[in-house]
């Protein structure tokens, strides 16, 4: 695991700036909201501009069997059964440059009908969790994402966002606890680490203080556990 130490707490730069320029990512604590509802059904809205990073680095595309919108938009013979998954779930390849075949003149050809995977997908999350990517094939979505710089409008702000931090390399140390389906990716490491955070913040009522604590690993199987069957529910 790769830690970015030098992406928490410095000040927003003009995102129209060159390309090598801080991008303004928004106020921490509501970005983790807007991405766990995300993460729940609906969907990132990403400042992404003219970025096709995500859309150009050999990336499998997940699209499950309710999908039927998306599936009428992608030529059948470019999807193929999603390895490890339940019959149905399928996942879009990409071509021999590592570009998504629905990329189309460096746009979505079918972005109003995309598959939620792309929905969801926020390269803000490494930062978040403090993550690089050393993936040689994903460079270019680890270039967008040290670019990104949160805000902190209030001590909470801070106090987040060291908790998803914490999460982070709570999980990295603890690889026995992460379902199999995530496997070493850095992406489902993320989100786990965003989604698991409030695992990781303790409030003292008398002081009226909210700290970053470590919680024991039974407690994080059991938030795993239980969040796996949430997920398997829906």
């Amino acid at each position: 695991m790769v830690i970015r130490d030098d992406l928490a707490m410095n000040p927003l730069a003009d995102a129209e700036m060159s390309d090598e320029s801080d991008l303004p990512a928004g106020d921490f604590s509501a970005w983790v909201t807007l991405m766990l509802g995300a993460l729940r059904g609906g969907q990132s809205a990403v400042p992404c501009g003219e970025c096709t990073a995500c859309c150009t680095s050999s990336q499998f595309i997940h699209i499950g069997p309710d999908e039927t919108e998306t599936r009428s938009h992608i030529p059948a013979e470019l999807m193929f059964p999603a390895p490890g998954l339940p019959s149905g779930h399928v996942v879009l390849g990409y071509d021999e440059h590592g570009h998504c075949p629905m990329l189309i003149d460096d746009q979505c050809s079918i972005y109003d009908h995309r598959p939620a995977t792309c929905r969801t997908y926020d390269c803000r999350i490494f930062p978040a969790a403090g993550l690089g990517i050393d993936d040689v094939d994903k460079v270019l979505i680890d270039r967008r994402a040290q670019r990104w710089r949160f805000s902190y409008p209030t001590p909470a702000d801070h106090t987040r966002h060291a908790a998803v931090r914490a999460a982070a390399t709570f999980l990295d140390g603890h690889p026995d606890l992460l379902p199999r389906s995530s496997g070493s990716s850095t992406t489902q490491r993320a989100v786990l680490a965003i989604e698991l955070h409030d695992a990781f913040l303790r409030h003292d009522d008398a002081t009226d203080e909210t700290t970053v604590v470590e919680p024991a690993p039974h407690a994080v199987r059991v938030e795993l556990t239980r969040r796996a069957r949430m997920r398997d529910s829906t």
